[in-house]
């Protein structure tokens, strides 16, 4: 549905609600208390110094902000924009073997990539032809982790957690619109009155973004560029694809990856690895916890794009404000906040009986973490269940082709 200019901030006023905004502001907390340390360790593990690092969370958090507000209003639908974790992740074995100028320039080719994905419709060829129930039990596998360790953190820090989890399962039934936001906020009280909650060590800053001049990558456009593409697009863009469609919103998927490799080859220079569509972010903000009515689900998207920014302003001081949250109560509220979605795909994955064997098989492997030639968990996922899912239409095919002779006898 796309975005109405005429009364577009009064509609956006009339749409809003408590819990669209803080659905909003738990995938901020999400994204920056886990994804932001992999961040910290690859520009440690490339020797950066406090500057470049500033301004890669500048880079990382306005790029993402920017896009997923334009995103959001051009379409009205809750669009997150994120940074790639996995390829963050990359990063932290490849920074210390090449100069930051070459990987910046990878980066650049990477983003080239992903534009040239979205601009002749390969991205969206490639999502018709990967089955549903795979692409929803390949988000599946990646929201379990979210899950599980929502229940871990019961026994890490039984206060804040049951705060959440008790509070969520009651509120879910008799006031579903604070079922996220009230438990949150009670829990963060729980962690300052037990003392897990410190905020001593955070300084007040805004971020310097610094421009690096881009170097011709050479050898790492085998090395750095082709594997942050491919897990970027197969980590990230297509579980963000899934993410949308599995709550109900016919997004274009090739002009939205176009637009996060436009943004990613804008931001590349000031520290941006990889722009792309939101995976997890997206899923909290779409979700049915941000509101009930999925017209009015994209206030959450906004939210999330103006946190972002406000995070990227004020760089390092923000980040270390998400450091101060206990990591039991980012686990609890990242795990609590994507119940709903977890359990839409695993629906959306194991419904149809002929889809079940290859769902399976796609949900295992992406729930293991398992990590092959440099790919992640979520490349293989997809890749083996769109095997798994093509042996019974091949053999059938071929079944066909032997008794065709005998017919025609």
């Amino acid at each position: 549905m796309a975005w109405a200019p005429g009364g577009g901030a009064r509609r956006v006023w009339r749409d809003a609600s408590l819990s669209a905004v803080v659905a909003g502001a738990v995938a901020v907390v999400v994204s920056f208390a886990g994804p932001l340390t992999i961040v910290v360790r690859a520009a440690h593990a490339g020797g950066l110094d406090e500057a470049r690092l500033s301004s890669w969370i500048w880079a990382v958090a306005v790029g993402s902000g920017v896009t997923g507000l334009v995103l959001t209003l051009r379409h009205r639908v809750p669009v997150v924009a994120a940074w790639s974790t996995p390829g963050a992740a990359l990063l932290v074995t490849q920074l210390d073997e090449m100069p930051y100028a070459t990987a910046v320039g990878a980066y650049l080719a990477a983003a080239a990539l992903t534009v040239l994905a979205g601009v002749t419709g390969w991205f969206d060829a490639l999502m018709r032809r990967i089955p549903a129930a795979v692409v929803s039990a390949v988000l599946a596998g990646i929201l379990l982790r979210f899950g599980l360790e929502a229940c871990r953190a019961l026994q890490d820090a039984p206060a804040v957690a049951g705060v959440m989890l008790a509070g969520y399962v009651v509120l879910q039934r008799v006031a579903p619109r604070y079922a996220i936001a009230a438990p949150l906020a009670a829990a963060v009280m729980v962690a300052a009155v037990t003392g897990t909650l410190s905020v001593g060590g955070v300084r007040l800053a805004l971020a310097h973004p610094v421009f690096t001049v881009p170097a011709w990558p050479g050898a790492a456009l085998v090395s750095l560029t082709l594997p942050l593409f491919l897990v970027t697009m197969s980590a990230q863009n297509a579980p963000g694809v899934g993410a949308l469609r599995e709550a109900g919103y016919a997004v274009p998927s090739g002009p939205l990856v176009r637009d996060t490799g436009v943004a990613s080859a804008v931001f590349a220079p000031f520290g941006a690895h990889a722009l792309n569509l939101g995976a997890i972010t997206a899923a909290i903000c779409a979700g049915p916890d941000a509101h009930e009515d999925r017209d009015r689900r994209y206030v959450a998207g906004l939210s999330c794009g103006v946190l972002y920014i406000a995070v990227g302003l004020f760089g390092t001081t923000v980040a270390g404000l998400f450091a101060a949250l206990p990591p039991a109560l980012v686990s609890a509220a990242a795990g609590i906040a994507l119940l709903g979605a977890l359990g839409g795909s695993l629906s959306g994955a194991f419904t149809e009986a002929r889809d079940r064997t290859a769902a399976l098989v796609a949900f295992l492997t992406t729930a293991s973490g398992v990590t092959l030639m440099g790919l992640g968990a979520a490349f293989w996922g997809l890749v083996l269940g769109v095997i798994c899912r093509a042996v019974p239409i091949l053999t059938k095919r071929n079944a066909n082709s032997i008794d065709e002779p005998v017919r025609r006898e």
